[in-house]
């Protein structure tokens, strides 16, 4: 029996079956809540139904809020309506779980009365990375189901848990077959019927918290422990505060008020506003402007990698953890052998995690085979270069891949700064010639610019991005220029951190003020980290940057123990009075008078560069979006999530604001802080980059 659009009902002997369909993913949005309740309501009113069996249709169970619906009026009923009846329910509400149950869909299942999961569905509660907390009941119910320290851990971190281990910390109550969902629920529901099980609900259990009374220590441990991932953002200790409130002299209910209030401040906050914009900014990003949907995409079945360093080697790797055989070429059998040995070592010291078997080890490193022959990748569907950064190497690279390469193979650079058209002008295919800017390391990082040159097929970058998927990544398509967009916003951060050292300001200063602003480490501390010599040139080096200067004395940064900083034994480090003497002396020579600079200057330098070059990007092209540069900011460069990336930062202060501190720091430092046209065309129509 039909209903409503998304919801059917149906009768087997005295289970009632109440099946919700509404693709892709069953969100909790306003019709699907209805057909719930009205399914419930038709079960209580049958005299012959004793049990009610919730279940979904598609690819996965209800996977949460109908995120489209924040900041909208509620529509009755409201999740919490519809919460209470079920946990209210006369007869017992089996929650039946494929795919995911995830935010508001778990919160759900937790007020029915028992939980069934085929063994491949996963259980979580990801508000956290939305900057909010579970608004209906989670941090409530789940502490009483599977204990405090368990759902400190998967609130605050938002990962799901495997149905297995749900089942094992007691939050499911039964495993169903795989394909056998269905008729397992309703043999579960018959059992309940016959053993005349209680209508059990989880508000009502207190002996998961009855273990972690008198116990405080739990909560400062877990604090102390996680204060490095949870630094600047505000949902992971409101979750712990909501915790917490369950062991102390309140009611449930008064809990729920308490996690309500909180949920209710924290959907107010920026914080939630930037990280839900780049929720769908990193879903956006994949919507490729200019090529049609149908795009053909080629098959990637066989990959080459050119060059085994610290690059190559986290390429390679990305391609074996996606279950793709590489090829790996380098020069020498020595450099070949160290550069396999460093993968097998992290691969290896990542099993020693406990985060992968020993036996999948073997099997990756199977995938990887070693080369010095270039002319072995000559079968290779895609080949990518990840050698020196000088544009003579990259061009004779790409000259001999063009007689080696078979026909139709995708030949992509990994150059971070270098003109991607002008190395393709090295073959006769620069159509079949695509950027494929991996971050180091490079197996682990999330983020992949895909730059598309001048005469790239639409079908290379389709593939392109497609591939960035496979490999757990998120790509970003991106235009053919200095730096494509990352580099080149962090070449206009660096020109103004370099510039506020000569002036007065000290490398640690300005690194205190980029950390307190929310990113992982500062500007110098980054680049010691790195390696001051990347992109160095020692013949052509002449003293005409303090960089330069430093990698001229050997200090190439933290690898050698001395950088920007110094660096102790333990790569701990310190200011370095002979960096600060460079510095000095420098600034003499350059006739730069020091003087004392406040944060708020070096904040406003730095942040505001940033926003201006991302502008000029959009009116470029080289961007297609402005939450494209967020998304590549916060995924490859450390800008805080909580912010939302430069443009959305920059939205939240205002076009009016951002284009008079623009004119304000022209004036007094020139034409790095010109307003780009954008901006001046924003400011004047009253829009933001949100509307770019």
């Amino acid at each position: 029996m039909k209903v409503n659009d998304v919801t059917t009902y149906e009768v087997e002997g005295p289970v009632a079956v109440v099946t919700l369909n509404s693709p892709p993913v069953n969100a909790l949005s306003a019709a699907v809540r209805q057909g719930i309740a009205d399914g419930l309501k038709m079960a209580l009113e049958d005299d012959d139904v004793r049990a009610m069996v919730l279940i979904c249709e598609g690819r996965t169970f209800f996977a949460g809020a109908d995120i489209t619906e924040f900041g909208k009026p509620t529509v009755d009923p409201s999740l919490r309506d519809l919460q209470l009846m079920v946990e209210n329910a006369a007869k017992p509400v089996i929650a039946t779980i494929h795919g995911t149950a995830l935010g508001g869909g778990l919160e759900l299942a937790l007020v029915a009365h028992y939980r069934i999961a085929v063994p491949s569905a996963k259980c979580g509660l990801p508000e956290v990375n939305l900057g909010l907390l579970p608004g209906a009941g989670g941090t409530q119910r789940l502490p009483r189901i599977v204990g405090i320290p368990k759902a400190l851990d998967l609130i605050t971190s938002g990962a799901p848990v495997s149905a297995k281990a749900a089942k094992d910390m007691g939050l499911v109550d039964e495993l169903a077959a795989e394909g056998h969902l269905r008729a397992d629920a309703i043999a579960f529901a018959n059992r309940v019927i016959d053993e005349n099980r209680p209508l059990l609900k989880v508000r009502d259990r207190a002996e998961k918290l009855d273990e972690a009374r008198g116990k405080p220590e739990i909560f400062a441990d877990f604090r102390k422990a996680n204060a490095r991932r949870f630094r600047g953002f505000k949902a992971p200790e409101a979750i712990i505060r909501c915790i917490e409130a369950t062991l102390e002299d309140k009611s449930f209910d008064e809990g729920m008020a308490f996690e309500r209030a909180l949920f209710i401040e924290l959907q107010a906050d920026s914080q939630s506003a930037a990280q839900r914009h780049i929720f769908f900014a990193e879903r956006q990003a994949g919507k490729i402007v200019g090529i049609p949907a149908d795009t053909p995409i080629l098959p990637i079945r066989k990959v080459g990698v050119i060059g085994a360093g610290t690059m190559g080697g986290g390429i390679a790797m990305s391609f074996a953890n996606a279950g793709i055989p590489v090829t790996l070429v380098d020069t020498s059998d020595d450099a070949l052998s160290r550069g396999l040995r460093i993968i097998r070592g992290n691969y290896e010291a990542t099993a020693k995690k406990g985060r992968m078997k020993a036996e999948d080890v073997d099997a990756r490193m199977a995938l990887l085979t070693g080369s010095v022959r270039m002319e072995d990748l000559s079968d290779c569907d895609l080949i990518i270069e990840a050698v020196f950064e000088q544009m003579e190497i990259k061009q004779e690279v790409f000259a001999k891949l063009d007689r080696i390469a078979k026909p139709g193979a995708i030949l992509a650079t990994n150059t971070s700064y270098l003109d991607l058209d002008e190395i393709a002008s090295a073959t006769s295919r620069p159509t079949s010639v695509v950027g494929l800017h991996f971050f180091s390391p490079a197996h682990v990082m999330k983020l992949l610019e895909v730059v598309r040159g001048k005469e790239t097929r639409a079908d290379i970058i389709a593939t392109s991005m497609k591939l960035a998927k496979t490999l757990g990544k998120i790509g970003v398509l991106v235009g053919n220029a200095f730096g494509f967009v990352g580099n080149r916003i962090l070449a206009a951060r660096d020109a103004q951190a370099n510039r506020l050292i000569l002036e007065g300001a000290t490398p640690e200063a300005v690194d205190k003020v980029l950390y307190d602003f929310g990113f992982p480490m500062g500007h110098f501390q980054m680049r010691d980290l790195v390696g001051l010599d990347v992109g160095w040139n020692r013949e052509k080096s002449s003293s005409s940057t303090v960089r330069e200067i430093l990698n001229e004395m050997g200090r190439h940064g933290q690898k050698v123990g001395g950088g920007f900083y110094d660096y102790d034994e333990s790569r701990n480090r310190k200011p370095s009075p002979v960096v600060q003497k460079v510095i000095e002396d420098f600034a003499a020579k350059q006739g730069i008078v020091r003087r004392e600079l406040g944060d708020a200057e070096i904040r406003d330098r730095i942040l505001y560069a940033m926003v201006n070059e991302g502008a000029k990007l959009l009116d470029e092209g080289i961007a297609s979006r402005a939450s494209d540069i967020d998304v590549i900011l916060i995924t490859g460069y450390g800008w805080p999530k909580y912010e939302g990336g430069p443009m959305f930062w920059a939205d939240l202060q205002g076009m009016p604001q951002v284009i008079e501190k623009l004119n304000s720091l022209q004036a007094e430092y020139g034409d790095a802080f010109v307003p780009s046209p954008l901006i001046k065309r924003l400011a004047s129509e009253g829009k933001g980059f949100r509307d770019a």
